[in-house]
């Protein structure tokens, strides 16, 4: 366990454990939205504004089903960090392995079942006839390589589980890299159109999943991994399950929500679906500060409460809250102030632009609310208590945020109202988790 011990965040300054292990997620997290981002510069600018709109059309589909995984990664790395914490080494492996396995089903069922149905999904999500082609060319080219993105996002989820989060960042450099250059390549010089860009990203996908298995492969510690001894351990199957689960279903019902935000903007047009994916991409970058400290933070709760240092866990709420409003704001007065510039990067057409500033002057405020909400998730979920937090965001994310959309474009067919809804759901949601966090029980059974 020597190694490992340099992993553990149970001792030392607050502060800085939780900085200095954000700090290679948020860069982790800056090159995994580089997949997508720089998929877009280059379709938007060498293709066009219709292929751009094909792959942005694309990406709620694809947030549904890694949603729902990613949900049961976040227990499996609840369950490991906890056996971590407590120094227990066999609860470790069993860990380790049987989330490997579960990465290896899932991502086979999961691209079976995303090339057979990309086209059905994609026409009830009501995407143009002149984008259809190129989207589902797209998507089933991604789907493909379904396997490589479970394979990574499960292999980093350990490696953070144990306190090594600069791993999974050398490894996405490396890929990110790899994918830039293909993107460019085949678009520009082989001529590929879309599929080009496609099939950059599968091969950079695979090239960070092979480095991460084989890096789990060759580990000193208990987290190593043994290909014999990938199964599925009954026992820690069900904790990964009871953690996971809920959050799994919550990203999968909001992912499915957003299919149907998807659904009413693609009612305005290519033109703002070019203009909407534009800004998305951004928005995927603007919360990679929040989103990194809100996984450092369930990773720190997890081994706290694994150590019993509870005491450690009540005094991270205030600091993890403080460093994520923080981070926050500087994005915000960012994007507010070169809203622009910064859309005209993925696509330079006047009406293209005028969609995506739309979004973000909308959408950037409820950052606040938002940074409010996956702070206080992230301190639950480490602790295992996923339902609530669940409840909670399938609630006002999914129910209410449609209800406000279905209802508001009844009224008038503005597509500011689209936006809307995400800025109102995230003020909501924070409430209540607030008030969970402050009247809830997720901690004291743990006393």
């Amino acid at each position: 366990m020597d190694k490992q011990v340099k992993g553990l965040m149970t001792e030392g300054p607050i502060w800085k454990t939780i900085l200095l292990f954000a700090l290679p997620l948020l860069l982790g997290n800056l090159f995994q939205q580089l997949y997508n981002a720089v998929d877009s510069i280059v379709v938007g600018n060498y293709i066009g504004s219709n292929a751009l709109a094909a792959v942005g059309s694309s990406a709620p589909l694809i947030n549904l089903l890694v949603g729902f995984f990613s949900g049961l990664a976040t227990g499996a790395g609840v369950v490991i960090s906890r056996c971590f914490g407590a120094r227990d080494q066999n609860g470790v492996s069993h860990a380790v392995h049987t989330s490997m396995a579960l990465a290896f089903v899932c991502g086979i069922l999961l691209s079976i079942v995303g090339v057979a149905l990309s086209p059905w999904i994609l026409e009830l999500m009501g995407t143009p006839d002149e984008v259809m082609s190129n989207a589902v060319l797209y998507l089933r080219i991604y789907f493909m390589g379904l396997l490589a993105v479970l394979i990574y996002n499960m292999g980093s989820g350990i490696l953070r589980a144990i306190g090594d989060s600069k791993t999974p960042l050398y490894f996405l450099i490396v890929s990110s890299v790899l994918n830039i250059i293909l993107d460019v390549l085949f678009v520009t010089q082989f001529h590929m159109g879309i599929a080009g860009v496609g099939w950059a990203t599968l091969i950079a996908q695979a090239v960070s999943a092979v480095l991460t298995l084989l890096w789990l492969m060759a580990a000193k510690g208990d987290h190593r991994v043994y290909l014999r001894r990938i199964r599925i351990h009954k026992d820690v199957l069900e904790q990964v399950v009871k953690i996971g689960l809920p959050g799994g279903m919550q990203n999968a019902v909001i992912s499915f929500s957003n299919l149907i935000m998807q659904s009413s903007i693609n009612s305005f047009g290519a033109v703002a679906m070019a203009g909407c994916s534009s800004y998305t991409k951004i928005d995927g970058f603007a919360i990679l500060p929040l989103m990194s400290f809100s996984m450092s933070l369930t990773t720190f709760t997890g081994q706290n409460i694994g150590a019993g240092r509870i005491d450690r866990v009540r005094r991270a709420a205030k600091t993890g809250t403080a460093l994520t409003l923080t981070s926050t704001f500087c994005v915000s007065v960012f994007l507010l102030l070169f809203a622009e510039p910064v859309i005209s990067i993925f696509n330079s057409e006047p009406e293209v632009v005028h969609y995506g500033v739309s979004m973000m002057q909308v959408l950037v405020p409820g950052y606040f609310f938002l940074s409010i909400t996956h702070t206080l998730t992230g301190i639950v979920r480490g602790a295992g208590a996923t339902t609530v937090p669940m409840i909670i965001m399938i609630f006002c994310w999914c129910f209410l945020r449609m209800a406000w959309v279905l209802g508001s474009l009844s009224v008038a067919h503005i597509i500011q109202f689209v936006f809307l809804g995400y800025t109102l759901t995230w003020g909501i949601s924070s409430i209540l988790m607030f008030l969970y966090f402050k009247k809830g029980d997720w901690l004291r059974r743990y006393l």
